[in-house]
């Protein structure tokens, strides 16, 4: 359930937007709409069903050759080159359907999910996507439109009207949609709604835009530690550089301690070890579960979900208490999912078929292995090696085996964890304050947008007081909402995250 806008307002206010805030009351008089999801409406407003507001369209293209188009749950109708879609393109876009400016779009699949949304752009979309044009453009405004299909009291009655056995795959009809209600002020009212929430929507996109800026810092800071301390550019010991260097002979790495090493991955580690080393004694017991979904890009991973092993023995990548995994699909490993495993509950574990296992040797520390892997340029140059077809890349296992790595004495590997282990630490705080506090103004600014779309605040009054502000361009305003970086579709899908969504 959502907490209230007073409490989200008190835990991290939208700081420009919290004085307009606070002047907003409730509608001087409600009635009953008639609506479950909705309870009370103004007493002017009217509910009106969809097939009263909308036309279908169903244009196709004779050529293919339009803007092809996709909707994000995140932002809406976007061209399909800016999102994030992970499905292969089709080799005509002849027969798709057409869209313009306005139009309501709606991808029957994942209505129910937010995926739908009214176009700024001319261009196409799959012929499994419906387009829905509003009757009388002078009377209802399609931004007023956009913001109350996509408010989550509207996602109820979306779902409840999508069919199918499966969650994942629940389908809106043309009909089924043009029969739900909608809540809908008068013309003036509805601008004025329009108005207001793009003034606040530019505030807080700002405020969580500056939040994203010192995150991307912290990291970068995080990141300049490690590799200073993994490649010997400081004693961690000291603080200070080392006496004496050698050249590496590998060219990211430059010069390293003289009493280092550098040597292949493999020459210190086993790769993906094989199951068949487990114990029969051992089979019968019980085991961790890490599908990606509970492996963070900071190191944690969930190991909350324990099965016996005979569930997990095929089908799932097998590791055991001390290994290091790390991610090979993209964009899981270009964003750091690994782990080192010393803390693992269960002796042996199970997870994802997206992971490389690394199991050290008695010459490196596994937490020293693992630091080895969060490189910058370990990801880098792992992402230029990727094979496979778009959106299902992979880091070859033989880049991993391949990969030079300087080894320092076990000691100093110990001394280089510790340090790492309590300088991160603070960074990481930092790091997850800020998430908390951009995951609180997103929860913000959805529950606002519920409330005064379905006319539970009245903003008339605010609204013409606002202030005229200059159109910002679309980079400008748009922060990154997240995207699913798990490379496996299915756990996010039955959940209702849908964050890219490619074509049906």
């Amino acid at each position: 359930m959502f907490s209230t806008r007073a409490e989200l307002l008190e835990k991290n206010p939208p700081r420009e937007g919290e004085r307009v805030i606070s002047t907003l009351k409730p509608y001087p008089a409600y009635k009953d709409s008639g609506v479950p999801w909705l309870g009370e409406v103004p007493a002017h407003w009217e509910v009106r069903r969809g097939k009263a507001l909308f036309c279908c369209i169903d244009v196709r293209s004779q050529t293919g050759q339009e803007e092809l188009l996709t909707v994000s749950s995140e932002r809406g109708v976007v061209p399909r080159r800016s999102a994030n879609v992970t499905m292969f393109k089709a080799e005509s876009y002849v027969g798709y359907k057409l869209c313009w400016p306005d139009d309501l779009v709606i991808n029957s699949l994942w209505a129910w999910a937010r995926g739908l949304g009214v176009s700024p752009y001319h261009g196409i979309v799959s012929s499994a996507y419906g387009v829905y044009r509003l009757r009388n453009r002078q009377q209802d405004n399609p931004r007023f439109i956009h913001q109350l299909v996509r408010s989550t009291p509207f996602q109820w009655e979306l779902q409840v009207r999508s069919k199918g056995i499966w969650v994942s795959r629940l389908q809106l009809t043309d009909d089924a949609f043009l029969g739900a209600p909608f809540p809908m002020p008068p013309s003036n009212e509805q601008t004025a709604i329009v108005r207001f929430l793009d003034y606040m929507d530019r505030r807080i996109r700002r405020y969580i835009r500056a939040k994203q800026k010192l995150i991307k810092l912290l990291e970068e800071y995080k990141q300049a530690l490690i590799h200073q301390a993994v490649t010997g550019k400081i004693d961690v010991r000291t603080g200070q550089p080392y006496p004496a260097y050698k050249d590496s002979g590998v060219e990211w790495l430059g010069q390293v301690p003289e009493h280092w090493e550098v040597r292949r991955l493999k020459r210190i580690a086993r790769l993906n070890p094989s199951k068949s080393e487990v114990p029969l004694a051992l089979r019968d017991g019980r085991a961790v579960f890490l599908p990606m979904e509970r492996v963070g890009s900071d190191g944690r991973f969930d190991a909350s979900e324990v099965r016996p092993i005979s569930d997990l023995w095929n089908g799932f990548t097998y590791f055991r208490r001390g290994d290091v995994i790390v991610a090979k699909i993209t964009p899981c490993f270009e964003n750091g999912k690994g782990a080192c495993l010393e803390n693992l509950p269960t002796a042996l574990g199970f997870g994802s078929t997206e992971f490389h296992v690394i199991r050290p040797s008695k010459a490196i520390v596994s937490a020293y292995l693992y630091r080895v892997t969060t490189l910058s340029e370990f990801r880098r140059l792992g992402a230029d090696e990727m094979t496979g077809a778009a959106g299902q890349q992979r880091v070859p296992v033989e880049f991993i085996a391949n990969f030079p790595i300087p080894i320092s004495p076990l000691p100093e590997q110990t001394a280089i964890v510790e340090y790492l282990d309590a300088q991160t630490a603070k960074i990481d705080a930092a790091i997850a304050a800020a998430h908390r506090e951009i995951d609180l103004l997103r929860e913000y600014r959805t529950r606002l947008i519920a409330d005064v779309v379905t006319g539970k605040v009245d903003v008339r009054e605010v609204a013409a007081r606002l202030p005229e502000e200059p159109p910002e361009a679309e980079e400008g305003i748009m922060e990154d909402e997240g995207t699913n970086e798990d490379g496996e579709a299915p756990a996010d899908a039955e959940q209702g995250a849908v964050k890219e969504e490619a074509e049906p």
